[in-house]
């Protein structure tokens, strides 16, 4: 399936989102900005008192003459430490609100992201932008903006020194100024294009390693190793050859920054002889001329580094404000509400790709208080239907209504209060337990907490874990039954009207699928239910159970019905009880 990635900013749109970050900020701005250019100020005066006391020496003056001018570079060092702290402190504080605030629109746009859009993309794609992207930004907003704005600020007022000196002096240094700018421009025009592509293949490669990782058990079943390894290598390869590339640009964007390093301070150095030849200036002014280029080595070498830095952050920025800039799921003006827990799908057909239908003009009712079990081969269509009924995929043609209302008419939020879908994929997030379990009900009390577990069987651990231990990545780890539990908690909790279960105990033992079986059937009561059943023994349990084959619905009824009938669930049924006598 190709992906669709998701979208990315273009420059005017970033450069829109960083004024209206910056418009929220504009005190600190301003403080920060006011900081740094009285450091920097304050620094130039250094290069000026050397020259000084430079001239002091040659005129053979007293050594008390040198008393002040040493005792003011003392003073120039304290205060230019002080004003730099500040100057440097109130910019880093403004770049991480800046930050704070891109992530709250970024996080609130990702976890509003219909699943559909990020399963086109691939979960590679947004995980890419979650870790790598957002990243890179931190590292440039607490590293590379305070460093950028001192050089830069160093830079312009240097040369502004140099100027009031003499204005020969800020020529010659000038003359570096055209090799520096023609090869920021020649970086920037391969750069730019180059870390696009970076970001865009860390993505793919996160993408086929997730796909292999975690569809390890299918990979090995069907001797796929090979040929995912290969893809992984490929991917891996693509990113690693981009990485070079970068670094070949680099190598050489450094050696013609020497270059004009090399050429400017030769001019000033030469254009100081020529002057104080000519009794233009004093001998300690040609010193301070080029002490000032000297000094603006490291300003200028920084600020064009950064450029890399910058760079790499605006491919990784625009990637985030891509995201941001999605606009919300439509909701209906007038959202209707459902008259009751049913489920009514008619016509149903859906495709990922054109000419291959996944589902072909399926109905299937469900009434209020139902439990109906989807019974069929790996690929009959049974995970697509559900997400279709829960609003996670829009069906090619039919329609879906739940109470009596249309999805589309429903909308996504009401979708989400009166649809839940639990699938074998269960995350424990990093937390305690009892603000995992709050993630379904944040108004939940530590009595609802237990209450709920209690009622899928998970009570006894809970209490022996305790609510506030911590769970999840860098706590205790669940297992696989515990993680299942949790989630048919959240279930409870939630209480929804209408539960869809696909396959919420498929990835326990035998044993752990019993107490999970146990804990889905307490989840259900009361609600409507459609569960995708890996074991028969669900279905055997349903009120209903309707079998997909290929796409279409080919039997349904009760258990009992179908197993006297003799078709493709009675042989199910008859092979499944098979090997449960066996084993």
């Amino acid at each position: 399936m190709t992906r669709e990635l998701l979208p990315t900013a273009d420059g005017k749109r970033i450069r829109a989102v960083l004024g209206e970050l910056l418009r929220t900020s504009k005190a600190r701005a301003a403080g920060a900005l006011t900081m740094l250019v009285g450091a920097t100020a304050i620094g130039l005066l250094t290069a000026r008192l050397l020259g000084h006391i430079v001239d002091l020496v040659i005129e053979k003056r007293p050594a008390t003459e040198l008393a002040t001018p040493v005792a003011a570079l003392v003073l120039v060092a304290v205060a230019q430490a002080i004003t730099t702290a500040l100057g440097v402190s109130l910019t880093a504080k403004l770049g991480e609100t800046l930050l704070a605030e891109l992530r709250e629109r970024f996080v609130d746009r990702a976890l509003g992201l219909p699943l559909e859009q990020i399963e086109r993309a691939g979960s590679g794609d947004l995980t890419a932008r979650v870790t790598n992207d957002v990243t890179v930004v931190a590292r440039a907003v607490r590293e590379a903006l305070p460093e950028l704005g001192r050089s830069v600020l160093t830079i312009v007022l240097t040369l502004g020194a140099l100027a009031v000196l003499d204005w020969r002096f800020l020529l010659a240094a000038l003359l570096a100024a055209p090799i520096q700018l023609h090869t920021v421009r020649w970086y920037v025009r391969n750069a730019v294009p180059l870390y696009a592509k970076q970001r865009i293949a860390t993505g793919s490669q996160q993408q086929q390693l997730l796909d292999t990782i975690g569809g390890a058990k299918t990979v090995r079943a069907f001797r796929l190793a090979d040929a995912h390894v290969e893809r992984v290598r490929q991917r891996s390869e693509g990113a690693m050859d981009l990485m070079l590339r970068g670094v070949r640009l680099m190598t050489k964007f450094f050696a013609r920054l020497n270059l004009a390093e090399f050429i400017g301070l030769s001019a000033v150095l030469a254009a100081g002889f020529l002057l104080v030849g000519a009794d233009a200036v004093t001998v300690g002014a040609a010193t301070a001329a080029a002490l000032y280029f000297h000094s603006l080595f490291g300003p200028i070498n920084t600020a064009l580094a950064l450029v890399d830095d910058a760079q790499a952050a605006a491919a990784s920025l625009a990637r985030l404000v891509g995201v941001a800039d999605l606009p919300a799921p439509r909701e209906p003006e007038r959202p209707a509400r459902p008259v009751d827990a049913s489920v009514k799908a008619a016509g149903i057909s859906h495709s990922y790709v054109d000419g291959h239908p996944v589902l072909r003009d399926v109905d299937l009712d469900l009434s209020p208080g139902e439990r109906v079990a989807l019974v069929g081969a790996s690929g009959a269509g049974k995970t697509t239907l559900a997400k279709l009924i829960a609003g996670i995929h829009a069906p090619a043609s039919g329609t879906i209504c739940v109470g009596g209302v249309p999805l589309d008419e429903l909308g996504p939020s009401a979708t989400r209060r009166a649809v839940a879908l639990i699938s074998q994929e269960v995350h424990v997030f990093a937390g305690s337990l009892a603000d995992d379990l709050r993630l379904a009900r944040p108004d939940a009390s530590d009595s609802d907490l237990l209450a709920a577990l209690e009622k899928v069987g998970a009570r006894g651990w809970a209490e022996a874990l305790g609510l506030a231990t911590v769970v999840g990545e860098g706590g205790h780890q669940l297992t696989v039954t515990q993680a299942q539990q949790l989630a048919l908690a959240r279930l409870v909790l939630a209480d929804p009207p209408i539960a869809i279960l696909d396959e919420a105990t498929a990835e326990a033992g035998s044993a752990g699928a019993k107490v999970l079986e146990a804990a889905a059937a307490a989840a259900l009561e009361g609600r409507t239910g459609l569960v995708v059943a890996h074991r028969l023994t669900q279905a055997a349990a349903s009120d209903r159970v309707v079998v997909l084959d290929a796409g279409a619905i080919v039997e349904s009824g009760t258990h009992d019905e179908l197993v006297a009938s003799g078709g493709q669930y009675a042989t199910l049924w008859a092979a499944w009880s098979d090997n449960r006598s066996q084993t």
